[in-house]
């Protein structure tokens, strides 16, 4: 099989999960739908919404790649024994979702011996699916789809900046935020995967989060990259597990803003 129909036809099944995930999302979307709490130092919702999300992508993956190891966030992992697996957040965003705020979203990736190779993330009530892979990314939006790019933004001074909430800097990362959001026009919060997906479409110019787990970013990566974006960290982690992750439009860009942070 050639690299392209490889890639392909991975992107065109992760596409699938999230028709089958959205599915059974949507009927608990803006419904009220009961609340559980899940044990963390934060508020941290689950509804039957992420769980049914997460069900209905498994069944699929284990029904036509049963090699694949599968992570999810609901579900844990099943080990697989072949190099590809599935990493899976089916609402991304609860705190959103429970406030029927349009902003969560599914995120779907998989991963090649530990490396992202296929992202998607999807956002059904809008009609918003951003997805990437080793030969690009793409926005198909209610069903005109596109190839998207980073911004051209080089200047932090003109960087706009989207991040999903003040709690998640805390301690050493509350001053490295400042002093990065001090340099910056504009910062907008509550965005949760958006500002990923938003920088990759050339909206945003630098999209950061602290503590996040490997399916909160992993899906973004490639829609990231595959628009030309660069991703990194300003402690240091390896982004592709999760950690503190910041990524911009170039890497011009992503120096300055974390030379910033750990000025």
């Amino acid at each position: 099989m050639a690299m392209t129909d490889y890639w392909t036809e991975f992107t065109g099944f992760a596409l699938t999960l999230a028709e089958a995930a959205a599915s059974q999302i949507l009927p608990h979307f803006r419904q009220n739908t009961p609340v559980a709490v899940k044990e963390h130092e934060y508020w941290d919702p689950v509804t039957e919404g992420d769980k049914a999300g997460e069900r209905a992508m498994r069944h699929l993956i284990e029904k036509h790649y049963p090699s694949h190891g599968i992570i999810g966030e609901e579900y844990g992992e099943k080990k697989g024994s072949s190099s590809l697996t599935w990493i899976l957040d089916p609402v991304d965003g609860t705190r959103a979702f429970v406030i029927g705020l349009p902003t969560w979203a599914t995120l779907i990736a998989l991963y090649e011996d530990g490396e992202p190779r296929v992202g998607v993330m999807a956002q059904p009530f809008v009609g918003d699916t951003f997805f990437g892979n080793p030969h690009g990314a793409w926005l198909d939006h209610r069903g005109v789809r596109a190839a998207i790019q980073v911004s051209r933004q080089q200047d932090l001074s003109q960087a706009m900046v989207g991040t999903t909430a003040p709690h998640l800097f805390k301690g050493p990362n509350a001053a490295a935020f400042e002093r990065l959001t001090s340099k910056t026009p504009l910062v907008r919060f509550g965005l949760d995967a958006y500002s990923y997906s938003l920088l990759a479409a050339g909206h945003l110019d630098i999209a950061l989060d602290a503590g996040l787990h490997v399916h909160d970013i992993a899906a973004l990566i490639p829609i990231v990259k595959g628009a030309g974006g660069v991703m990194g960290s300003w402690t240091g982690e390896d982004v592709a597990q999760g950690g503190n992750v910041i990524c911009a439009s170039n890497q011009h860009l992503l120096d300055e803003a974390i030379a910033v942070m750990t000025g």
